[in-house]
């Protein structure tokens, strides 16, 4: 017995977005505040080991991506992982992936709306975060074409601060080379939690694979896009974390607040300091409109097999988006945003994609040849991979993670209880 209901055809949403738009998508999610937040606490896991810690993140996130490439093209609905996990290992496993992307990127939407408004304006952070969700939530309900045309201007500007800062930094004579040498306080565990920190800033990637349904030419589309994404994103970040270690040392970056502020100052540049900071702000901005996008996407999925109500599988006549879930995940961001912390939020985001993408992995892992699969060594390097980082998280984390995951297990259990029954 399956938990899918019989019932009509659903209603589909338009296929508007070409290779491009999906490229910019899946940047507008990768170059966002991760960037600008996650180098200090790196640091602070790895000290110089920093760039180690870099270089593992983009391996497993590498993994990753060809794994949900070769599942979104096979599979090109909306839902992301949720539906490889239901279609390739079951329903639980499905329904499993969906809960935790769906409750682990919920809490990193605040995280954005929250970096925001701490860059924006500090004194007032929780009411601009609020704001900034509501807003872009509008934006979101008027056409994911839209959004695709507001992201390319997000990440066109936001490449262009980070260009300026990796440019003044290493042409300023304060960067040195000996700063980069790995020391004695790099250790394989702190690498490790490096790597899981650094992990949030490259997976937004996923948002392509989550839009399958509102693609052009999915099979061909979804596999160019996200290993174009992934790349052009690991080059920025190698470029920015390179610079920042380099002006700053490991123990300066570690204590930094604003790294790339504290990094265009220490360059004898304090003047780009305003432009860095509106730089972050809108980097924030497009990761969290690309954020409700995909989050939304999945709870259309998860709601059209029943897992979560009816109504949240309605698309809009006349916008052709799933404007009922985009409302209640823009409502239960913006009571997010108003009341949660930056850095819990952040640390159980991470636990939840990491889990969302072993199941990705793992769906991988059983396609045929004839299906696309990749070779069997990297969705079985990114299943360990994921496992290993998301437990070398913060021990809070992890622990508020499994409980979470726990509890929507359980749900699930009692649900199906109930329809046998009946």
């Amino acid at each position: 017995m399956t938990d899918r209901p019989a019932a009509g055809p659903p209603q589909e949403l338009r296929r508007r977005l070409g290779t491009s738009d999906a490229v910019v998508i899946g940047l507008g999610s990768m170059i966002g505040a991760g960037i600008f937040a996650a180098l200090g606490p790196a640091a602070r896991a790895a000290g110089s080991g920093l760039l180690l810690g870099l270089a593992l993140a983009a391996a497993v996130a590498y993994c990753n991506a060809t794994s949900s490439a070769r599942l979104a093209a096979r599979y090109p609905a909306s839902g992301g992982t949720y539906v490889y996990g239901r279609e390739r290992l079951g329903p639980f496993w499905g329904y499993l992936a969906g809960w935790a992307f769906v409750v682990g990127k919920t809490a990193s939407c605040a995280a954005m709306a929250l970096t925001v408004g701490s860059y924006a304006w500090p004194e007032q952070s929780h009411a601009v975060a609020v704001a900034a969700v509501v807003a872009l939530t509008a934006v979101n309900y008027a056409g994911v074409h839209k959004s695709a045309r507001l992201t390319r201007v997000i990440v066109a500007a936001v490449l262009a601060v980070l260009a300026a800062v990796v440019t003044v930094v290493l042409s300023s004579g304060r960067a040195e080379a000996m700063r980069l040498d790995i020391g004695s306080d790099t250790s394989f565990a702190g690498v490790l939690q490096a790597a899981g920190l650094l992990f949030f800033a490259f997976a937004g990637y996923a948002r392509i694979a989550t839009l399958g349904e509102e693609v052009r030419d999915p099979r061909r589309t979804i596999p160019r896009a996200v290993p174009t994404a992934l790349a052009i994103t690991l080059v920025v970040y190698a470029a920015v974390a390179l610079a920042a270690l380099a002006v700053l040392g490991a123990d300066v970056l570690a204590a930094a607040g604003a790294p790339l502020v504290e990094a265009a100052e220490a360059a004898g540049a304090p003047g780009l300091a305003p432009v860095v900071r509106a730089g972050a702000a809108a980097a924030a901005l497009g990761s969290l409109l690309a954020l409700i996008l995909g989050v939304s996407r999945t709870t259309l999925a998860m709601a059209r097999d029943r897992h979560l109500p009816r109504t949240l599988a309605a698309v809009h006549p006349r916008f052709g988006v799933p404007h009922h879930a985009e409302l209640a995940v823009g409502a239960v961001v913006a009571v997010l945003a108003a009341t949660a912390d930056l850095r819990g939020a952040i640390g159980f985001s991470s636990f939840g994609v990491l889990v969302y993408y072993a199941v990705a992995n793992a769906s991988a892992w059983t396609l045929t040849r004839t299906e696309g699969r990749p070779p069997r060594v990297i969705p079985t390097l990114g299943l360990l991979g994921c496992l290993a980082l998301a437990f070398a998280l913060p021990v809070s984390s992890v622990l508020t993670g499994s409980a979470v995951l726990a509890a929507g297990a359980a749900w699930y259990a009692a649900r199906r209880w109930s329809t046998r029954r009946r």
